[in-house]
């Protein structure tokens, strides 16, 4: 079943305002750069910025890719969006940030999909390094590597 265009429209509008909304409260500047960004973050996470200017330039014309490159360091710097570096990514993904968030990632070791999996259940893994070398550690990442269903179905 598909969206009606109204339908869509009311999502769009619906997420532009949650996008307003996240740019107040961090202080920033409502911009039509800064929305559309985070709209489009909030469609499709895990973008690389090349994919979000595409996005981008269909409801804002003549949007430079640079332009999209500062929007989302911008973003990143104030904490709403986060970078994640992923070992098949050809360039740094980006996605909303949820507040006190400890999420990991899956990732398609053939198709490089990437979906969010929620803090590891279990046995913790090893976020803790054996030693810190003197480092104050501010984050610890886990990368799940897999094969996703559909890649497996076509290997076969």
């Amino acid at each position: 079943m598909t969206e009606t265009q109204p339908e869509n429209a009311a999502r769009h509008e619906s997420t532009a305002s949650d996008a307003s909304a996240l740019l107040r409260h961090a202080g920033m500047r409502v911009t039509a750069q800064r929305t559309a960004v985070l709209t489009a973050l909030a469609e499709a996470p895990h973008a690389p910025v090349d994919a979000l200017h595409h996005a981008v330039r269909d409801r804002l014309p003549g949007i430079a890719l640079q332009t999209v490159h500062g929007v989302v360091n911008d973003l990143t710097d104030a904490g709403l969006v986060r970078r994640v570096s992923l070992p098949a990514a050809p360039s740094a993904l980006y996605e909303l940030h949820r507040a006190d968030d400890n999420h990991h990632h899956v990732q398609c070791v053939v198709c490089a999909r990437v979906e969010d999996v929620d803090c590891a259940v279990g046995e913790a893994p090893c976020l803790h390094p054996s030693h810190d070398h003197g480092m104050r550690v501010l984050e610890a990442n886990v990368t799940f590597r897999a094969i996703c269903a559909e890649c497996e179905r076509n290997q076969r």
